[in-house]
């Protein structure tokens, strides 16, 4: 059997070489290409358009694939696998996805011609968990605020939240959905002391946390607010203008999911009416954020640039963890 690997800047030749070993070992012949970007700005363009616009938005070149028919396997991480894709592929049995997503494959149509699609589902939960938890605590304690202000000369001592920042314990932390990454944001939580509220439609499970039936329940017992719902067209702006109305005056809101989830004028709006106390931001509907964004004006934001999930970690981890699923399936 033949596998073609498409790297990309996040995850590059040897990242990808090095995880697709226990392929090659099972007697797999692997070749890795790349799909080359100037910068991980213009790559992360690319992938916001994948995930908003779907498998066909972004042009793959030719040369990338001009042998697909040689190959059983292909492999990708953002490079997009269209329906001209998969049509190169004729002899395609699967399809590896380094990711927890799928967007940016054709999956249904690749379902259609029997090829089987597997990605890497909670490849992030340790990296994007930990940073929700960081960013909960750097709004919280003002701790980039406070930082911004010392390196520009001002010794700052009151902040959107008061001279005396409120502290996790105790505090009521509603989660926006409860899947891998919100669960362990919930385990990260716990032992600072806080109530963890949760709404998820999707979840029936068994959990010392408390689930709510609805969001507007949340929202309004919540004193953090954390993001970390799926993005569809049935949960696109799910926090709006409604939702900040009913949150308490000391709310902060964080979003390290994505940023459709949020509905951006809404949430810029309640922020600089003091409707909430304040905000930490990773996803943006464009990216990179552009200057003239209300974010910007605003003293009661934490941003960062869309790197909750970039570690270590999570991208070289991926090509092993889609290696040993892969050798499962072959099992089969």
């Amino acid at each position: 059997m033949k596998c073609l690997a498409i790297a990309d800047l996040f995850i590059n030749l040897d990242m990808m070489e090095e995880g697709l070993k226990p392929l090659k070992d099972a007697g797999i012949e692997i070749t890795v290409r790349e799909w080359k970007h100037q910068s991980l700005e213009e790559l992360q363009e690319d992938n916001i358009k994948l995930e908003s616009e779907g498998s066909e938005a972004v042009f793959l070149p030719e040369s990338l694939i001009d042998d697909l028919e040689d190959f059983d396997i292909l492999i990708t991480q953002f490079a997009p696998i269209s329906k001209h894709v998969i049509n190169r592929g004729n002899k395609l049995k699967l399809i590896g996805v380094l990711r927890a997503g799928i967007e940016n494959v054709n999956y249904k149509y690749a379902e259609s011609k029997s090829i089987d699609v597997l990605n890497t589902p909670g490849r992030s939960i340790t990296s994007v968990s930990e940073f929700a938890v960081g960013m909960i605590l750097s709004e919280m304690r003002n701790i980039a605020r406070s930082n911004y202000k010392l390196k520009n000369g001002i010794w700052e001592k009151h902040f959107p939240n008061g001279t005396l920042a409120p502290e996790l314990k105790e505090s009521v932390v509603g989660l926006v959905g409860y899947g891998s990454i919100g669960q362990k944001v919930a385990e990260l939580l716990r032992p600072f002391g806080c109530n963890i509220l949760f709404f998820d439609e999707y979840f029936n499970g068994k959990t010392s946390d408390q689930q709510v039936s609805d969001l507007d329940k949340l929202v309004s017992k919540a004193d953090v607010v954390s993001m970390h719902y799926r993005l569809t067209n049935k949960t696109q702006n799910m926090l709006n203008k409604h939702h900040f109305n009913l949150m308490k005056k000391n709310a902060i809101v964080i979003n390290t999911a994505r940023s459709g989830l949020i509905n951006e004028t809404d949430l810029a709006e309640a922020l600089k009416d003091r409707q909430i106390t304040g905000a930490a931001v990773d996803v943006y509907n464009q990216e990179p954020l552009p200057n003239e964004h209300p974010y910007h004006n605003l003293e009661n934001i934490t941003l960062t640039s869309h790197i909750a999930g970039s570690t270590i970690g999570n991208f070289a981890n991926s090509p092993m963890i889609l290696s040993e699923r892969i050798i499962e399936n072959m099992r089969l």
